[in-house]
């Protein structure tokens, strides 16, 4: 998938089909906003923009990018829009400021504790498909190997222990960032 994609709330397909929800299916809510439901217009239209630009310009697009965060700046389309136009531009410590930054929205949006070292299995589903345990979990993996990336192996560590504590059946593959972890520094020949 390329970058201009991957910046976009939905797949180049088309939008994928939005949950049914009741009025007292908040979950469900929530569930669509991950999935870039509920997003306004005028921010989606910015995040189109800034994939179109993303290989014309890094500032055209990022203004674009910025402006649907402005625009939204509660929404998780427009989080993970900015996240994955820094990560793909190789900006990683920003990349890791918003990660960070939806982390703790993804933290609210379950009704986490907002500190990830805080958070405990049984705070929320995890052992589910559901859109918004996912989303906090690919999250605290997102921000792991950011750490890891950027040489702060003692935070993306720990980052990587507290989500497979909660996430036991490893949906999300923490394993393999910790199997990398784990063989760092050693020779490829042992």
């Amino acid at each position: 998938m390329s970058p201009n994609t991957m910046l976009a709330p939905h797949a180049a397909a088309g939008r994928p089909q939005q949950m049914p929800a009741d009025d007292g299916d908040w979950l469900a809510e929530l569930e669509n906003a991950c999935l870039g439901f509920g997003l306004s217009a005028e921010a989606e239209h910015e995040i189109h923009l800034a994939s179109s630009a993303y290989h014309a310009g890094e500032a055209e697009s990022e203004r674009h990018v910025l402006r649907a965060f402005d625009l939204a700046p509660e929404h998780p389309a427009t989080h993970i829009a900015l996240y994955r136009f820094y990560f793909y531009r190789n900006r990683l410590a920003e990349a890791l400021a918003v990660g960070l930054r939806c982390l703790a929205r993804a933290a609210s949006m379950n009704g986490l504790a907002s500190d990830w070292r805080d958070v405990v299995p049984g705070q929320a589903d995890f052992s589910t498909y559901s859109a918004l345990p996912r989303f906090y979990l690919f999250t605290l993996k997102g921000c792991a190997y950011l750490n890891l990336r950027l040489g702060n192996l003692e935070q993306g560590s720990e980052m990587l222990t507290k989500l497979m504590e909660l996430d036991v059946a490893d949906k999300v593959g923490g394993s393999v960032l910790r199997g990398v972890l784990d063989r760092m520094g050693q020779d490829d020949d042992e």
